[in-house]
């Protein structure tokens, strides 16, 4: 079934860049940045508002983690942004 059509592994990793350090990665963490600075909040006010300690903001900020969908959600939520929009 699978053997009909399937590209290589290889091919198919080269498409999505995981890195921490790519320059998607960096697009990313400066919009967050952006959006959290426009709420005029701090990165101790996001991470007390997350229940998190504030290095889980800075670490995703500074490119050294990536968030998955649900934390972006949970994130946009709590700076107040529209997360369909940023």
């Amino acid at each position: 079934m699978f053997g009909q059509y399937s590209a290589p592994m290889a091919s198919r990793r080269a498409k999505l860049d995981k890195s921490v350090h790519s320059t998607e990665q960096a697009v990313s963490a400066n919009w967050m940045i952006k959006a959290r600075k426009t709420a005029d909040l701090t990165q101790h006010e996001l991470a007390k508002r997350l229940r998190r300690p504030q290095s889980f903001v800075a670490k995703y900020e500074g490119g050294e983690r990536r968030i998955d969908v649900v934390e972006f959600v949970t994130i946009c939520r709590a700076i107040g942004a529209d997360s369909s929009k940023l």
